[in-house]
């Protein structure tokens, strides 16, 4: 099988686990069945055919527009497909064919997901959080993630409980930990550290802008965990030359 073909297969599964994302994005904060009933448009409630659920296509044919009442379909939809798509070609490029590729990609994914979710609802849903910890352990080094996840999120806790006496109020939130223990089982030591610390600089600027108001944190660890995964090499290549020249 050619590698264009294979990039292609794999881009194609890639924006369709997106469109299923929209979903539980859509529906997992309001308490929703994500399963039923089928997709309608948000606007008139009308229910969708199968051929206005084709990723990044259909949105495409319809002019960004719904079928039936022509009000406009948000750009998220078409964005959070090509999104997903693109980090499982890259997870691809990263990996090669290997029999965890697809634990690794539905973990990073998720991931997406909670972003989407913390930046317009400021919340973290356990049901994804938890499934992408016990995905991301899945590989051929599990009990070595087992144990990375463990001490990432028990010491992300145990931090958020000093800096919560000291500071008089809730430094970070449950979720934050638990993401944290997906990033200890997918990144191990010291790769975790330099997330984190990226994370934190990822985050210097919107915080500023906010000012007094809550920035979610997870979009930030999400990002750098990524990053991190991708150019893991390169980071330790950094380490090296910071520490000995």
């Amino acid at each position: 099988m050619s590698e264009i073909l294979i990039i292609g297969i794999i881009f194609i599964f890639g924006i369709t686990i997106g469109s299923f994302l929209n979903v539980l994005i859509y529906r997992i904060p309001k308490g929703e069945n994500i399963a039923f009933p089928a997709s309608k448009c948000q606007s008139c409630n009308t229910p969708l055919k199968w051929w206005h659920n084709i990723p990044i296509i259909s949105w495409l044919i319809l002019k960004g527009e719904c079928h039936f009442c022509k009000e406009k379909i948000f750009m998220q939809y078409p964005l959070i497909e090509f999104l997903t798509g693109v980090i499982a070609v890259l997870l691809y490029f990263k990996l090669g064919l290997v029999w965890y590729l697809p634990t690794v990609f539905i973990t990073f994914a998720l991931l997406l997901a909670l972003v989407m979710i913390d930046f317009k609802y400021m919340a973290v849903p356990d049901s994804l959080n938890l499934l992408a910890l016990a995905l991301a352990v899945v590989n051929p080094y599990v009990v070595d993630s087992i144990q990375y996840a463990l001490m990432a999120a028990g010491g992300l806790a145990l931090l958020r409980y000093y800096l919560s006496y000291f500071l008089n109020k809730e430094a970070m939130g449950e979720g934050d930990i638990i993401v944290a223990g997906t990033m200890g089982a997918l990144l191990g030591f010291p790769l975790f550290f330099y997330a984190l610390f990226l994370s934190a600089v990822l985050a210097i600027i919107p915080s500023l802008v906010a000012k007094d108001k809550a920035v979610p944190f997870v979009p930030f660890l999400a990002i750098a965990t990524f990053i991190v995964y991708l150019l893991d090499t390169q980071f330790y290549s950094m380490a090296q030359w910071i520490m000995y020249g």
